[in-house]
């Protein structure tokens, strides 16, 4: 039995310094033409591809963006006392 190994993946440089809207936009595109079938196969893989480095730069995005997520801190009275870091579990103070 015969194992093969995946191809090294592709670099987008572009991508690194998109932001996260404009990372999603163009995803969005490329998801459209991949449902429609409006590209040949090579085409396909191309842009399924590259769908692959925008999802990924997202995911990032948004882990860091979810690393500064703070919570508000109640005092006794109920009343907005200050912050905290986010629980580890992604629990919200309400």
């Amino acid at each position: 039995m015969t194992t093969t190994t995946p191809a090294p993946a592709k670099s987008f440089a572009d991508i690194k310094e998109m932001t996260f809207e404009r990372a999603l936009k163009e995803l969005e595109v490329i998801v459209g033409k991949l449902e429609r079938g409006d590209v040949e196969l090579e085409e396909s893989i191309e842009i399924y591809e590259r769908g692959e480095a925008l999802r990924d730069h997202c995911d990032r995005l948004l882990k860091a963006a979810e690393a500064k997520v703070e919570k508000l801190t109640l005092g006794a009275d109920g009343t907005p006392s200050g912050t905290a870091p986010l629980d580890k579990n992604g629990d919200a103070p309400f």
